[in-house]
Order: C-alpha cells, then sequence, then structure tokens
C-alpha cells in the first residue's frame, strides 16, 4: 500500500508546484538588486563618447535606467511609451544601450526619436550583467540615493507605466 502512496504523494507535490508556478507572472521576476544600491558604472555617453557618466552623477534625483539595443525587437514596441515618458517630463529617462553597435543605436534613435536624457555604451554588456539584465528590454526605477526600488522586465506599456512605474516614482519624489 505504502508503495502506492509514496509516488501519489511525490506526484502531487509535483502538481502543486506546477500550479503555483503557472499562476506566477513572468515580467515579475524578483531581483536580488531591488532594495540595494544600484551597481557602480561609468560609461561613455552615446551621443557624446569623449564624456562619461557615473550613477553617482545622477544622486539626487529619482530616474529611470531603460536598457536597450538597436536590435531588440520589443524595444520597438516600448518606444512610444518611452517617448510620452519623456514628453511628460515626470523623471528622467537614462538609456543603457546593451551589447549594440554606436553607428547603429545612433541611426535607430534618429529614426525613431530619443526620450532619453543620456544614453550609456555598455558595448560588451558588463554593467548590464552587474544589474542581472537577462534580455532587453528592461527598465529599473532608481531613488534619490542611488537605490533601485523597481525592476521591469519586457517593453513598458502605458497601462504598466500608469499602474506601476508612475506610482513608486511619485512615492519616492516626495
Amino acid at each position: 500500500m505504502t508503495r502506492y502512496l509514496v509516488p501519489l504523494g511525490l506526484f502531487a507535490v509535483l502538481v502543486g508546484f506546477l500550479f503555483v508556478g503557472l499562476g506566477l507572472n513572468p515580467r515579475e521576476v524578483p531581483s536580488p538588486l531591488i532594495d540595494k544600491p544600484a551597481p557602480a558604472f561609468s560609461l561613455p555617453q552615446l551621443h557624446r563618447p569623449d564624456q562619461s557618466l557615473t550613477q553617482n552623477d545622477l544622486r539626487g534625483r529619482v530616474w529611470l535606467l531603460n536598457v536597450w539595443a538597436s536590435w531588440c525587437v520589443s524595444c520597438r514596441q516600448e518606444h512610444p511609451v518611452l517617448m510620452d515618458l519623456a514628453r511628460a517630463g515626470l523623471v528622467p529617462v537614462y538609456g543603457l544601450n546593451y551589447k549594440d553597435r554606436r553607428e547603429d543605436a545612433l541611426a535607430w534613435l534618429q529614426e525613431f526619436g530619443d526620450p532619453y536624457a543620456a544614453s550609456l555604451m555598455d558595448a560588451d554588456g558588463r554593467i548590464g550583467i552587474d544589474y542581472g539584465v537577462y534580455g532587453v528590454p528592461e527598465t529599473f526605477v532608481i531613488d534619490k540615493a542611488g537605490v533601485i526600488r523597481y525592476k521591469h522586465i519586457g517593453p513598458l506599456t502605458v497601462e504598466g507605466v500608469r499602474q506601476k512605474i508612475l506610482p513608486v516614482i511619485k512615492e519616492l519624489q516626495r
């Protein structure tokens, strides 16, 4: 009798894990960086490669870091949302151009518009790795002290910005 109960019990546990897993939102992958200082960087700016920007240059304000690339199909999908966000002027948006060629990135921004206060070049992807990026686009909300407060995986949507990003930003700007 017990030889049937043990496999049945294991099967029930596996079904339970499957059921819980199917209910999770894949866009809400927990990040170990939430509530931790943003990883340090010093990167050349896309438009001014002779000038670099560091995370310390951005202290004292709430800002978004949007990881993007010209080769990223989903980045085209979210780009109008970023343009609207930049036009609204609620928060500065900084780009992290990830594993891309400078010429391609500049041409992409020329064609689709540039929502970024500045875009940084991460040609080898090292800074993206420090931020735990495993795909583009990804967006981080960083507070005045340089601490990551929210991470969004995948393309931003109007609803996502309105329901998740803006409330976090407004709370942090108080």
